[in-house]
Parts: structure tokens; sequence; C-alpha cells
């Protein structure tokens, strides 16, 4: 049954007010539905802080955007690599420096469907470490500065949730026997909302209310994803499909992140994205939520797995 919360339309960005005096901290914001995300925010007066691997890239999205929305738009980076945890910990610090609030971290950022097995600089699969390891310690990080805002932190996943194995392969959790580009890539995105959904409970049993939790995807968009690290095959498939009414903009992919980010009266344990054909491209609001992913035995172990992979406790 469709979504009708936000009528026949879904949520669209004119539903934004005045975000003057907001920050919203982006991973990946310099290029696909983060950079549109970034535009979307900064449009309404937001301060947005990127935080990219690239510096030249970073630097060429801010100069794209100041060019558009004139030289006054809020906007910086702050450099980091989600596939190094000594990374994270830096650009953390720096964070925690010089960013006094944080109304919104949209864990945007992402690597799929590599078609061969690589280690991050840490040892872990680099999808897992990437998508989930990364941002798993980020947002632990700087939890307090969000709470402190009575902020949100917003989990970008996909629908390649439902894809592979539907569960954690907590035996060979780096896929070193049956590595494959995409059940490895959705068990990636499986952990992402299992973080989010566990982190929820761990807020409610805390009886911390202020920081509120949201997963959304964003559908089938035009966005570098796969260009960026998918297999000849995968990139040549994907051209394809962007051609067809299946794939919408990278604009359209960023509105449930942006929605995530800022709109009242949403549901924590729900998924949100598009909500037309197969659920991939369409107005956007809540969407199906298979039980798989709030598995709750595989998410406190889950949990556990990566505060020992991380190096790091939450306390909550």
């Amino acid at each position: 049954m469709a979504d009708t919360t936000f009528g026949p339309q879904g949520w669209t960005p004119e539903r934004l007010g005045d975000l003057k005096g907001k920050t919203y901290l982006i991973t990946g914001a310099n290029g696909g539905a983060g950079f549109q995300a970034a535009r979307t925010l900064l449009k309404k007066n937001a301060t947005v802080v990127m935080l990219n691997r690239s510096p030249e890239k970073s630097q060429a999205a801010i100069a794209e955007l100041k060019e558009e929305l004139g030289q006054g738009a809020d906007v910086s980076f702050i450099r980091m690599d989600l596939a190094s945890l000594a990374s994270v910990r830096a650009a953390a610090a720096e964070i925690l420096k010089s960013v006094p609030r944080i109304d919104a971290l949209m864990c945007n950022a992402a690597i799929a469907q590599v078609p061969t097995q690589k280690l991050t600089v840490d040892g872990f699969e680099s999808m897992l470490g990437t998508n989930h390891y990364g941002h798993f310690l980020l947002a632990g990080l700087i939890f307090e500065r969000i709470e402190a805002t009575k902020g949100r932190i917003v989990v970008v996943s996909s629908l390649g949730y439902n894809m592979g194995i539907k569960t954690i392969q907590f035996d060979d959790i780096n896929w070193d026997k049956n590595y494959h580009q995409n059940k490895t890539y959705s068990q990636s995105k499986l952990a992402q909302m299992m973080f989010a959904y566990e982190l929820q409970n761990k807020l409610a049993a805390a009886g911390k209310m202020d920081v509120q939790v949201y997963v959304c995807h964003p559908g089938s968009s035009k966005t570098s994803l796969i260009k960026t690290s998918g297999g000849r095959l995968t990139r040549f498939a994907w051209w394809l499909m962007t051609l067809s009414p299946m794939v919408q903009s990278a604009e359209k992919g960023s509105w449930p992140e942006v929605m995530c980010a800022t709109m009242d009266g949403l549901e924590q344990r729900a998924l949100y994205g598009p909500t037309g054909r197969l659920e991939a491209v369409g107005p956007v609001g809540k969407g199906t939520l298979n039980p798989h992913a709030y598995d709750n035995a595989v998410m406190e172990r889950l949990w556990s797995v990566s505060e020992n992979a991380v190096g790091f406790k939450w306390t909550l």
C-alpha cells in the first residue's frame, strides 16, 4: 500500500522552512546525492560541513555551490576517509574543535559493488569497512555534540539490504571464502541499518530521547556510486539502466535524506525512500521495511563486533 503521509506528490524540499542557524554534516558530499542534499540545505540558509576524502573534489564542489548560491553560502569541508579509522578519528577531533552544533549527521557516503575483495588499511572488507565501520566510529566519536544539539543521525542505506543472505556472516565477516560484489555490498548496507536500529534501542533503553535516528535510501538514482567502485560489466549494466524510467535524478535521490534530517513527526523504526515502482523511484515517503533488518539478536552481536573492530566503546 502506497504511503500517503505527504500526499500524492510525496515529500519534496518545498516543505522546508528557513534553516538558518542549523548545521548539517554530510559524508560523501562532493558528488551525487550528498552534493544535492548539501545544495538543498544551503538554499534554505543552513550551514553544511562536508566530510569527504578528496580535497580537490571538495574544493571544486564548494566553488560550484558558491557560484550558484552566492559567496555567502555557508559550506566548508573536513577531510575524512571512511576507509581509515585514523582518518575518521582525526576528522572527529576537528569536528569537535570547529563545529559547535550538529543538527544532523547524514551518513551518506558509500562504496558499492567492488568487483574483487579489497581490504581497508585496517584490514576490513572494503565495503563493510567504509559503509558501516567508518560511520559507526564517526557517529560514536561525535555523539555528545549531536546529543547536546538534540540532533539526528541519518543513515543512508540501500534497497540492496534485501539482496544476499539477509543477515551478517559473523563467521567470515570479511567474506574471505565466498566474496561476491553484490551479496557483500548487501551485507554492508544491512549492517548500516542494523547500527541505526540498535542505536534506537540503546537510546530508548537509556532514556535518551533527544537524539533521533532515521534510515532512508535514495532508490535508483543517477549518482557516481557504481561508476566509482563497480566493475566494468556492472558499470555498463548500470549505464543502460540510467537511460530507463527506472532511474531518477541524483537530486530526487537526495530528498529522503534531506527529509530525514529536517522533517518533524517521522517514525524512527522505518525505512524512508521512493514509494513508486519497486520503491526504486517515485514520491518520497515511508517504504517497506523487512524484519531481517531489525533482528535483535543479530543487531546486538553486530554492535559488539563493531565496537571491537573499531576500538571504540559507545557510552549511552
